[in-house]
């Protein structure tokens, strides 16, 4: 079975609808798929309709924007959470707030140097989408200051350039918690992606385990080869779920369908500990 359980529609930063994505899913040639836009899950349905349309697998799921004690960002990828679940919704509601506040000041910032406004990186988001640094890149690629995404996060919108702005978000273990209670299965995604920027400490990621992390997304572009090894050791010591994705964001990145992909006996732990949602949707 060929499964990605990794990828983002235009409800957050991808660019293609939710149901556009499944049919490129199974144009991929993908068993099965997750839909994980940045603390939203608005997309759900159209995507679940489209797989049962084309028969394909859907995995309900989410990417929340954390930060740990070190200010270092964090993503977590939540499977078969409970979408009403209250205690969650507030916490993704102050985070959707911060992410707004946070692109505009880096767009002031960049202003001071290119050719950049709010209202050219309005053009690039969807109506009630995920404002983020994915939108700002793609009003730098409009205004012809870089030619794609992965050049802007390389240089441009990397942690270490002075247009960053840090956010506030919730403490990964604390998020970690909150999927729990909502009947999610909590996956650390790439959590040894150097190329972005800082990566958390050791202390981190066990913070996150004590408080219940169900797994770590291995295999990712973005992960370092040493870092693949670190995470695979920690999962052989923690029991921990392995995954592997593309994070595929349509034509905003590089990243294509299927390029790294999970195994189904991982995939079978998931559906095992996600109690958040009824397994019809699933079908």
């Amino acid at each position: 079975m060929r499964i990605d359980l990794h990828t983002h529609s235009n409800v957050s930063d991808g660019t293609e609808t939710p149901a556009e994505l499944i049919a490129a899913a199974a144009a991929a040639r993908l068993d099965v798929v997750a839909l994980t836009d940045h603390d939203q899950t608005t997309g759900w349905a159209a995507a679940c309709a489209k797989a049962a349309e084309l028969g394909i697998g859907f995995v309900p799921g989410m990417e929340i924007t954390c930060q740990d004690s070190h200010g270092i960002s964090v993503h977590l990828l939540s499977y078969l959470h409970d979408p009403a679940y209250q205690p969650l919704l507030d916490e993704l509601a102050v985070a959707l707030n911060s992410r707004i506040v946070r692109a505009q000041r880096i767009v002031e910032r960049l202003a001071e140097d290119y050719p950049i406004s709010w209202e050219l990186v309005a053009e690039h988001c969807q109506p009630g989408s995920t404002v983020g640094r994915p939108h700002i890149a793609d009003a730098l690629v409009a205004a012809g200051v870089v030619a794609h995404r992965n050049e802007a996060f390389a240089n441009i919108l990397s942690s270490r350039s002075r247009y960053y702005v840090s956010h506030p978000a919730i403490n990964p273990a604390a998020a970690v918690r909150l999927v729990r209670e909502a009947g999610g299965v909590p996956v650390f995604a790439h959590p040894k992606a150097s190329l972005r920027g800082r990566v958390v400490p050791d202390s981190t990621i066990h913070e996150m385990i004590e408080a219940g992390l169900a797994g770590v997304e291995v295999y990712h572009r973005d992960n370092s080869a040493q870092g693949k090894e670190q995470l695979l050791a920690l999962a052989k010591e923690h029991d921990l779920i392995v995954t592997g994705s593309s994070d595929y964001h349509g034509t905003g990145k590089l990243n294509r369908l299927g390029e790294n992909l999970t195994e189904p006996d991982m995939l079978e732990r998931i559906l095992a500990q996600g109690t958040g949602i009824s397994a019809q949707l699933l079908r």
